[in-house]
């Protein structure tokens, strides 16, 4: 058996170094050859990296959060093979050896016991249970919170056995003791900002810092466009999708976009030049497992009702399955977000860098309306605006505003 050192490979482009995001392993653990093993996030993309051989982990570089070079150790296997692997090949050279000491016991091994503050120590910083998107998904579908099923995996990882055991069981906690209402709750819980959370964390103290937000606020009937959605709906053919109100918005603010164009566009700051963008490409902030990814829509400018909505359930299911490519995350122009049926009533969107101008979309909801004299009753939704101060006034931010409520009030100038 060999001492196989691993170095983190060149996984992109220009990469230097990654943070280690999560360990799907411990020292100690047995690894076959191709297992997960680290899970390391660079300035492009996420990268779940492999296990080059089979062995035993001996010893593990960084900690979830630190920073690791490329070509820098990142773990020791001891491997079945009978040589120290290519990757020990450039250690220093060893000086020649007289005499061998003789051979000492072996010491024992390390208690097996390690392992469990291993997986305390990786939920609490990551701030997640540790679960492939296929658990998750058949999680989310029986209505379970993973956070309290009892993984057997690596790192306490849940398997589809675990989650089956759980259900079986009546979705009780194994060893919970019953609600006291009466204890005070005083633990406190470190969860170290890592991945894709230090990553929104940047960007989005990027965005309030630099640029000066002004908020604009609309309600808007949107009667005349629900009767629209279901008849179109009701009348679908197979592979076209379902309609939701987020393809009409999109495809107003694409017909709309050429009268607005410094809504539409990129400030560089540093270089004092707004970049305003012919293509109407737009970000859809989308909620995953993993944190908030903003998938992106391009060209909606040529896309008809049902291509929108095809091309946005793509791109953000690609983001919530962990499979949105780098081209897929970025190049928007304008960033639509809605929180969907717990939408609120209102928002203060952040500005996704380094575009101008965002939109909320807030749930739709009946209301009684004023018409012509007579109480009403009819489907309203809120929209929440922020905008560039910098670049967009107050008057422009809110034409843009204006001019979608009337689009999406009469829906048919969407398709005229």
């Amino acid at each position: 058996m060999g001492s196989f050192v691993f170095k983190l490979p060149d996984i992109g482009e220009g990469v230097v170094e990654g943070e280690v995001v999560q360990w799907h392993v411990s020292v100690g653990d047995s690894v076959s050859e191709d297992d997960p093993i680290v899970d390391v996030m660079t300035d492009k993309a996420t990268v779940t990296i492999p296990s080059p051989v089979s062995g035993i982990i001996s010893s593990l570089s960084g900690d979830v959060g630190d920073m690791i070079a490329v070509g820098s150790s990142l773990m020791e296997i001891d491997s079945e093979g009978e040589g120290a692997g290519p990757e020990a090949e450039d250690t220093e050279e060893q000086e020649p050896v007289s005499d061998p000491d003789p051979p000492k016991a072996p010491e024992p091994a390390p208690a097996p016991k390690a392992l469990e503050p291993v997986h305390s120590e990786i939920q609490t910083q990551i701030g997640r249970v540790l679960a492939s998107p296929a658990v998750r998904k058949r999680a989310r579908e029986n209505d379970v919170d993973l956070s309290n099923v009892r993984g057997s995996g690596p790192a306490g990882r849940i398997r589809h056995a675990d989650l089956d055991a759980f259900i079986a069981a009546g979705g009780a906690v194994s060893g919970a003791p019953p609600m006291a209402y009466s204890l005070k709750r005083t633990e406190v819980t470190q969860v170290k900002v890592v991945g894709l959370r230090r990553k929104i964390s940047e960007q989005m103290s990027l965005s309030k810092s630099r640029i000066p937000h002004f908020s604009y606020f609309e309600e808007v009937d949107i009667t005349e466009l629900e009767s629209l959605r279901q008849i179109l709906n009701s009348t679908r053919d197979e592979i076209q999708p379902k309609l939701t109100y987020l393809p009409f918005i999109m495809i107003a603010l694409a017909k709309i976009m050429p009268d607005h164009p410094e809504c539409n566009a990129h400030f560089d700051d540093e270089a004092g030049v707004v970049n305003r963008n012919a293509a109407v490409n737009l970000g859809i902030a989308t909620q995953t497992d993993r944190g908030l990814y903003v998938p992106v829509v391009k060209h909606v400018e040529s896309m008809d009702i049902w291509k929108t909505a095809s091309e946005m359930q793509r791109v953000s299911g690609s983001a919530r399955d962990g499979s949105a490519s780098l081209d897929e995350l970025t190049g928007s122009t304008f960033t639509i977000t809605s929180l969907g049926r717990e939408g609120g009533l209102g928002a203060t969107p952040i500005i996704n860098h380094p575009e101008v101008a965002i939109l909320g979309v807030h749930k739709a909801r009946e209301m009684p309306v004023a018409r012509n004299g007579a109480i009403v009753i009819r489907r309203i939704m809120n929209l929440s605006s922020a905008f560039d101060h910098r670049v967009v006034d107050g008057a422009d931010g809110a034409s843009l505003i204006q001019h979608l409520k009337r689009m999406l009030e009469n829906p048919a100038l969407i398709f005229m």
